[in-house]
């Protein structure tokens, strides 16, 4: 019987296959910078000299915008293929292909450090946002999207998961994440509604018959209640 510990490996082994086998299995060095990421950036006060690290950061859309604006740029992804797309953006950025449960980077490095959709992915998400905490300033944000396991569309049966429910995706409730960064030693100091999909980006993905149903999805999420978004974004302190 395999140990704990060697369970754990093989899963995040298998996690690893998975992203960089079909996730990215065809990315390329070519990004695309969402609005929404602007407007994050200007959401949370980030100014340029100011150190950020995205943890799962893919294929770095949200680091370019924030090195466009002039901050000092790291970043970590299980995927080669991500981590190269990366180096090749953003050739002055600090870039590492491993996991979250044990970053490459000294005590107290980071002003912002940041973990937008891919928590859910984790093995052991309490372990890894110690770990963020730890290379994260006394007074540095920790800003994190995670989806939310009481979506509206989701309760009705509507919405099973994403594709990367084929490699691990561990859906909670607001309260459960909160429980979950209160392990780890922050505190939530505030919330807000992930509407990134009110864009036509998103809207026209997939079969055109689908896209009226997107564009209502897209619509009712900025009129729902926190409590039913899909995902939500939540801006963290260290508790000291």
């Amino acid at each position: 019987m395999k140990k704990p510990n060697d369970q754990a490996a093989q899963q995040l082994s298998n996690i690893k296959s998975f992203y960089e086998d079909i996730y990215y299995a065809d990315c390329d060095n070519k990004l695309n910078l969402p609005r929404h990421y602007f407007k994050l950036k200007n959401r949370l006060g980030l100014y340029a000299e100011q150190s950020l690290l995205d943890v799962a950061c893919g294929r770095g859309e949200w680091l370019k915008v924030n090195q466009k604006l002039g901050l000092r740029v790291s970043g970590i992804d299980l995927s080669e293929k991500a981590i190269e797309t990366c180096r090749a953006n953003m050739p002055d950025g600090d870039f590492h292909a491993c996991s979250a449960d044990h970053l490459p980077f000294a005590d107290c490095s980071f002003d912002a450090v940041t973990c937008l959709g891919s928590l859910e992915h984790f093995v052991d998400p309490v372990g890894c946002l110690r770990e963020m905490v730890r290379v994260a300033k006394p007074d540095a944000q920790i800003v994190i999207l995670v989806p939310n396991l009481d979506f509206l569309t989701r309760k009705l049966g509507i919405f099973g998961g994403t594709q990367q429910t084929d490699a691990k995706e561990e859906v909670r409730t607001l309260d459960e994440w909160g429980k979950i960064f209160g392990q780890a030693g922050i505190r939530v100091e505030s919330r807000w509604k992930d509407l990134h999909v009110l864009s036509w980006s998103w809207i026209a993905k997939g079969r055109k018959l689908m896209w009226p149903v997107r564009a209502l999805q897209a619509l009712l999420l900025t009129v729902w209640p926190l409590r039913w978004q899909y995902q939500v974004y939540h801006k963290c302190s260290i508790d000291r």
